[in-house]
């Protein structure tokens, strides 16, 4: 038996409760059952039944009539669009309790909707999001590969694969090293072949510099690093690409030729993702002891109460999460 998905509210004057709520409404019959950890009072003034719950287990029997929600409540009031610090403390507690469940495998996976930085930084927390919290609370956990995390958003057929995330683009040359190329790629070679059941995965590598730095016209680190990367890596067995130009990886037939690329650069994966499909990209972590996937946009405060948040990414973020669990319970 697969066991239900746990589920975040992320930042809860945000659009996590009502996209929460509109993805159980839709109820897409290849996802898991899931359980929101969060204020149960919060969620049924999301217009739909709730039933309180003990544990992810009980999900699935409540999962066909009412929302499952392990009831967690909230210090202070929530006014839609305003978060307050208040708050921040039981977000973060939110998290930290799915972990637990998933390492305790009363839950096949996590997913969880958008948090907001601010509130969280004037509460204490010290990390810059979920991936870094979630990799720090799974830290200790057994893990049979190479340990993330990397940050992968997928969307239709494109798996893009980061290298370097969150960084000024004029530092991202300086933190391209060998060693770092190397291990995103391995962590998404296991990956594919253990959470998306893809028996030998076709990986290729986006150059940095345009046409793949033109021998070294347009810049050298194609020559002096990711070449003998990509060598360094078929010699282990893993297949790879040399570095490719850009430009020319992300069309209909390129994707076609690969199973996930790994890219340089926050924006060189970004923007085929969300080009490919705006509403329904999902961000996935990988290399982490347990499953996790979260939709690929934020908060959205500007929008959060007016009826208008679409839940697209969220129930994608499901679906992955499922298919990732039934892949892992399959091995």
């Amino acid at each position: 038996m697969i066991r239900p998905l746990v589920l975040t509210l992320g930042e809860p004057a945000g659009v996590g409760p009502e996209i929460v709520a509109a993805a159980w409404r839709a109820r897409p019959p290849q996802n898991l059952p899931f359980a929101v950890i969060g204020d149960a009072d919060l969620m049924r003034g999301q217009g739909v039944p709730v039933a309180e719950v003990f544990a992810p287990l009980d999900a699935a029997e409540a999962f066909p009539r009412a929302l499952p929600v392990i009831h967690r409540p909230l210090p202070a009031p929530v006014r839609v669009g305003a978060p307050d610090p208040a708050n921040a403390a039981s977000v973060a507690d939110g998290i930290e309790e799915a972990v637990s469940l998933c390492l305790a495998g009363e839950a096949s996976g996590l997913v969880t909707a958008p948090i907001a930085k601010a509130p969280m930084y004037a509460s204490g927390f010290r990390f810059p999001g979920h991936t870094e919290f979630i990799a720090e609370l799974t830290a200790d956990a057994p893990y049979p590969g190479v340990r993330g995390p990397v940050m992968m958003l997928t969307a239709r057929d494109l798996r893009a694969c980061l290298v370097t995330i969150h960084v000024a683009l004029d530092q991202v040359a300086e933190l391209l090293t060998g060693e770092r190329v190397a291990r995103t790629a391995r962590v998404v070679h296991e990956s594919l072949r253990r959470d998306f059941a893809i028996a030998r995965p076709r990986l290729a590598m986006a150059a940095l510099n345009p046409h793949a730095g033109e021998g070294g016209a347009l810049g050298l680190q194609e020559i002096e690093t990711l070449i003998p990367v990509a060598e360094q890596l078929r010699a282990e067995g893993i297949d790879i690409t040399d570095p490719r130009p850009a430009d020319t990886l992300f069309h209909d037939e390129a994707r076609a030729t690969y199973d996930a690329a790994i890219c340089m650069y926050h924006d060189q994966a970004l923007i085929p993702v969300k080009t490919l499909d705006f509403w329904g990209g999902v961000n996935v972590s990988l290399g982490l002891p347990v499953i996790r996937t979260s939709p690929d946009h934020g908060t959205g405060f500007d929008i959060a109460g007016k009826g208008v948040a679409r839940p697209d990414s969220l129930i994608a973020a499901i679906r992955v999460a499922s298919e990732m669990a039934a892949a892992r319970a399959a091995r």
